[in-house]
Parts: C-alpha cells; structure tokens; sequence
C-alpha cells in the first residue's frame, strides 16, 4: 500500500472516529462509561433485595382481603411461567406466617437498608446528570421515597389494573409513568426541571416491559432448571439476575431521557443545515 493511500484511510478512521465520538451514541456511551452502569446496578439489586423483598413481603402479609402473598406478586411482576411462579413460591414464607415472625430489630435493620436503597437510587441520578451530591439533611427524601415506592408496588399488585382492560393497562402504563417521573425529581431535590426529566420516565417505563418480555422467555425457563439444579439458591439467583436488570433500566432509561432531551433541540437545526 503506497504512504499517501495509508495516510488517506488513517484521515478517514479520524473522522469516522470523531463523527462517532460527536455523535448521540457517542455521548451515551462515555455518560454510561462515567456512570458505571454496571457495577451500580449491582448494588441497586444487591440492595433492592435486602430492603424491597422483605417489606413487601410484610406489607403482602397485611393485604387480608386479597391475601395472594409476595411471591406471587414477584411472578406476576416478573411475568414468569405457572411453572416457574411456584418455584419462586416456595421461597418465601406464607403471608399469614410473615407478620407474627417480624420483630423490632428486624424492623431496624429493614429501616437502616432501605436509607441505603433511597441514597443508592438517587447517586445514580445525581451521576445521570453530573449533579453534586446532596447534602446530609435530604435524607427524608429517601423515605417519603421508599414510603411511595412501597404503596405504589402494593397498589399496583393488589389492584392488577393491567390485567383487566386495554384501559387498565394504559392507566397502570400512565401510573409508572407518573411514579417514575417524580421519583427523580423528589430524589434529585428539585435541581432538575420537570420537562427534562420526562423523557427518562418515559424511557424506564418502555425498558420495564421489555425486560418484562425478555423475562418471559430467559428468565421463566432459567427459573425452573436452576430450581432443578441447584435448588432454591439457583432460583435466587435467578431473581437476582432479575433485579439487576430492573437497575440497568432504571439508570439507564434516566441517561437515555437526558440524552432524548438535550438531542430535541438539535434536531431542527440539524433539519436545516440539510436544506
């Protein structure tokens, strides 16, 4: 190959690169790199499990009418297989045992994981938009947080709005929607503007119903031979994998809102410097 042929595909791998690197992906990819979306979801589902499970589990326990217990609500959560929700169900307690084995300290320790759980979330919002963190008095962000949270997952599993109708189903969408675009600005503590932050509400929801699909078809089948293999630990595991998926989607349907929202405006400027 002649030196100025070289030279010429070593121009154009330049600027390939720095068209890339300019580029929407581009952005999202160091924004994602710089947030480490990775190991934060981990946490997200290490912590998630510790606090969410066992309080919806006490929270299940007292739900006398409908009864139906938190394991059941994870599988319908989930979307898994009949087959697959009774191995989830044999992890947990039933819901009549739950609340006579709770004790204070339990409580406690329930407390104490789930101011963890609230800072965690909202860490990851903060590195979404390249906030400072918040200061040491906005803990009580992080309960009316998780205070929401729970009632919200309550209600939606008792009620089993998307079950119903096609107009269920748009209200429960619309509801996730709502929940999600509030939670960061409660946690965020108001530094962002709501219009910024819908896109990212809107994005979470769309990646929970595709991870809810893609549960039912990876997730569901791993359930039933990890139960066979490795008994109830391989179904937590299972849930585990679950759960740090549910951390991809929510920090990273954050980051795709922010870059939704800063690519609207660049897009008729884009449209005519075409024309």
């Amino acid at each position: 190959m002649k030196p100025s042929t070289a030279a010429h595909h070593s121009s154009m791998l330049g600027r390939l690169r720095r068209a890339l690197s300019r580029s929407p992906a581009g952005r999202g990819w160091r924004r994602s790199s710089g947030l480490e979306l990775g190991s934060r979801s981990l946490g997200f589902a290490a912590l998630g499990f510790l606090t969410l499970v066992p309080l919806l589990i006490i929270v299940s326990s007292a739900d006398p009418d409908h009864g139906r217990g938190f394991a059941q609500w994870l599988g319908d959560g989930i979307g898994v297989s009949a087959t697959s929700k009774q191995e989830v169900e044999e992890l947990f307690t039933l819901p009549g045992q739950a609340l006579r084995t709770t004790t204070a300290f339990g409580l406690a320790t329930l407390a104490v994981f789930g101011l963890t759980f609230g800072a965690a979330v909202q860490t990851g919002y903060e590195k979404v938009w390249d906030l400072p963190p918040a200061r040491w008095h906005a803990r009580w962000r992080h309960v009316l947080w998780l205070t929401v949270l729970t009632g919200y997952l309550f209600v939606s599993a008792t009620t089993g709005l998307w079950r119903g109708s096609v107009a269920g189903a748009l209200a429960a969408l619309v509801s996730a929607v709502l929940f999600f675009w509030w939670s960061q600005r409660m946690l965020l503590g108001g530094r962002i503007g709501w219009p910024a932050l819908l896109p990212g509400a809107v994005a979470t929801v769309v990646g929970l119903l595709g991870l809810r699909i893609f549960s039912r078809f990876v997730f569901s089948p791993l359930i039933a031979s990890s139960a066979v293999t490795y008994g109830p630990f391989g179904t937590v595991l299972v849930l585990q994998s679950w759960l740090v998926g549910v951390g991809v989607v929510v920090f990273g349907g954050a980051l795709v809102g922010r870059l939704l929202h800063e690519e609207f405006p660049r897009v008729p400027r884009a449209l005519k410097w075409r024309r």
